[in-house]
């Protein structure tokens, strides 16, 4: 009789998958997203309701200004264009309203900086020497006489044209920037141009690949905290708080575990206290520890420590009670029990609930920042939010999911590491990781040893017994 053929399903009730699918899996579970978001991003007649502008404008008698990067509504971009040339035909027409002939210069110095993204985009400035009308005056003479083409964006034929007008009553004598002889006359605004985007709180992955780059390696201006001191900060803060929690509360969990005395005294009070939400306190906390860390480290351990103490109370009390009994039938006294066996039973999944619990206290870290004065990389988040930088927002989140995920991951490999009894991996990088630490602590600990025998050895060899082949009569 042929033995069965194994099932090639995809899903097997209670059976794990081949190695090969399960690596497949993994992978899709991070690239699913991913190719979403770029399918959203990448392809126009999927989603894109908006136009980001690629250069600054404005409408006359409006004082809304648009800067290049600004996003406007597919429905509202045609007005806004249409709004512009209409302005245009004005100005040709000489039919605008009456001006002085300083606020013409100033309106005229501030259409000459429209192509400030232009020549950054182009690579023909460096975003500080955007603000520098003397190379943005350059800049419009090498466009309107053929010396420069701009592709990154590239300019319409109609704006180009628009250049060519413009630097015919923009030039000088000297050929040189000179803010007294700007032309007394309005110049012609270039006309919104843009490209179909997502909407400014869904950038595009190349965006917050660039601007996360550029964000973690610029040092910070005006002296503020970089990325990774900011990092460094919110790491301290939910630590901290977790620390203290982890110290507050498994002790209490333990007795709670074992002795129904505790658990009647405290689980009732946490029980209630747990469903209060903890940033209901940080008026509270802010007033008790003043405005700095210490109220921020106090909101991670409230919103911890309660979850912390039922969870592992509720491990404790899943220790397998034949231990117990064997250690009271060996002679073990009731004092003996908790530091001899509940404390090394419950040991493995004592750490495998705070490694999830660590998890718990990562969510408290936003909320927590914000509270008193606002500190680390919450503080960046809020802030580039306020101004709608998304694309800057992503990449920190994407930092903070990072730092906890592969802290979790060291933690789990951790866990084989101290507890090998209860198992490890069975495949994977996991396995190979662990496997090498292993060797690495082996090989080590060899070495120790070879170097405490050493001495040994040589008195031994140097012994009577030893040298003479025997005792001496």
């Amino acid at each position: 009789m042929s033995r069965p053929r194994p099932s090639r399903s995809w899903f097997r009730i209670g059976q794990d998958v081949p190695s090969h699918r399960a690596g497949l899996l993994t992978a899709c579970s991070f690239l699913l997203p991913l190719i979403l978001w770029c399918a959203v991003s990448y392809t126009p007649w999927i989603w894109h309701p908006d136009i980001k502008l690629e250069l600054s404008a404005d409408r006359a008698n409006i004082a809304t200004f648009y800067t290049a990067g600004d996003h406007v509504s597919r429905e509202y971009f045609p007005t806004f264009v249409g709004a512009v040339r209409q302005a245009n035909r004005l100005v040709e027409q000489q039919a605008l309203a009456t001006e002085s002939p300083r606020q013409i210069k100033r309106a005229n110095l501030k259409k000459l900086r429209h192509l400030a993204p232009i020549a950054v985009g182009n690579g023909w400035l460096t975003p500080e020497e955007r603000v520098d009308d003397a190379k943005l005056y350059r800049v419009w003479a090498d466009l309107a006489e053929g010396r420069k083409e701009a592709v990154r964006p590239a300019l319409t034929p109609e704006n180009q044209q628009i250049v060519a007008q413009n630097w015919a009553r923009l030039r000088t004598p000297t050929g040189t920037y000179d803010y007294t002889a700007l032309p007394e006359r309005p110049l012609l605004s270039l006309v919104p141009q843009g490209r179909p985007a997502n909407p400014v709180y869904l950038p595009a992955p190349h965006e917050v690949v660039q601007t996360g780059y550029r964000d973690w390696t610029t040092p910070s201006a005006n002296d503020g905290p970089t990325m990774a001191e900011r990092m460094r900060h919110s790491i301290k803060i939910v630590f901290g708080g977790f620390f203290l929690a982890a110290l507050v509360g498994v002790p209490i969990g333990i007795l709670s575990g074992i002795y129904t005395t505790c658990s009647r005294l405290f689980e009732p009070f946490i029980d209630f206290f747990r469903y209060m939400p903890a940033p209901a306190f940080g008026t509270l906390l802010v007033a008790v520890f003043m405005a700095h860390d210490a109220p921020k480290i106090a909101l991670v351990f409230l919103g911890t420590v309660f979850q912390l103490i039922l969870v592992v109370a509720k491990t404790t009390r899943q220790l397998d009670r034949s231990l117990l009994e064997a250690a009271q039938t060996l002679g073990a006294r009731p004092r003996h029990l908790l530091a001899r066996v509940v404390v090394p039973g419950i040991l493995p999944d004592l750490y495998n609930d705070l490694r999830i619990l660590l998890g718990w206290a990562w969510t408290w870290l936003v909320i927590a920042e914000l509270i008193g004065v606002k500190s680390g990389l919450t503080e960046f988040i809020e802030t580039q939010g306020r101004f709608r930088n998304f694309d800057r927002v992503y990449p920190v989140i994407i930092a903070i999911g990072l730092l906890g995920f592969f802290t979790d991951q060291i933690l789990a490999f951790g866990r084989a590491i101290f507890f090998p009894w209860v198992g490890t991996p069975s495949r994977g990088p996991a396995k190979w990781i662990l496997q090498g630490l292993r060797g690495v602590r082996s090989f080590f600990g060899s070495a120790i040893r070879d170097r405490e025998m050493g001495p040994r050895r040589v008195a031994n060899l140097s012994s009577p017994s030893v040298a003479g082949g025997g005792a001496q009569p």
